[in-house]
């Protein structure tokens, strides 16, 4: 799990290897992060890293699977420098409903010009984009999820609002076990276009997200003991190159 500060208020992404996966499809569902940073540029730049300009203030890269960061050339906030995330529906209108009648997000613009939408829970958190892609959403072989924490009472409502209304419910309630750490409460969902949604019991989340203060050199360990290159190797498979 990586991010600009603790899971109770920053985003932060999942970072998942999976041995035997070589490359993934990328789709048209998930279009991108937008952070607030010139460090970020600027380390970019220095590294020789692809960096391209979009906008004012704006640039485009992309990180090794394709999956795409625009870093906005502004000293980082201090709160949160991740400004929204970004994922193509092909209903807006619908996608609206869904996200802030059923799911309680506030819309907080709406740009009919540019088919964009942009929600969320509260002014300091990351926000949703909405962008209508005019087209079916594909999902392609490398789609993730976004992931809500919220009171553990409120699940059952949630659950059983998505049944009132005939919404898709992939996972029901149920509760999860971690060896040593809190048991959680999830149900996950999927909007319209099948982008999936989990929402995790708050109370019980919030042990399982405490940061490790060996994070970095936990990390750094798992790179340099990495053995994948040996297990394509093993199995005459080409591993993918980042």
């Amino acid at each position: 799990m990586v991010g600009f500060g603790p899971e109770d208020d920053h985003f932060v992404a999942e970072l998942t290897y999976n041995y035997g996966v070589a490359e993934y499809q990328l789709g048209n569902d998930f279009l991108g992060i937008t952070l607030q940073s010139s460090q970020a540029v600027s380390n970019a730049k220095r590294l020789g890293w692809p960096l391209s300009q979009v906008g004012e203030a704006l640039y485009l890269t992309q990180a090794p699977g394709g999956f795409r960061f625009y870093l906005v050339d502004k000293e980082q906030p201090p709160t949160d420098p991740v400004q929204k995330v970004s994922l193509g529906v092909s209903d807006l209108p619908k996608s609206i409903h869904y996200w802030s009648k059923l799911l309680g997000m506030t819309l907080m613009e709406r740009n009919d010009d540019q088919k964009t939408a942009l929600l969320g829970f509260g002014d300091t958190q990351c926000k949703l984009e909405l962008h209508d892609i005019s087209g079916t959403v594909n999902h392609g072989t490398a789609f993730g999820r976004i992931a809500f924490s919220c009171p553990r009472d409120q699940l059952p409502d949630l659950e059983a609002l998505m049944k009132k209304e005939n919404q898709n419910i992939l996972t029901p309630l149920v509760s999860l076990d971690t060896p040593g750490k809190a048991t959680v409460e999830v149900v996950i969902l999927a909007d319209p276009d099948g982008h999936e949604i989990c929402f995790v019991g708050d109370e019980a989340f919030r042990q399982l997200s405490l940061v490790d203060p060996r994070g970095n050199e936990l990390l750094d360990k798992g790179m340099a003991d990495d053995k994948s290159n040996e297990w394509f190797a093993k199995h005459n498979r080409q591993k993918a190159a980042a």
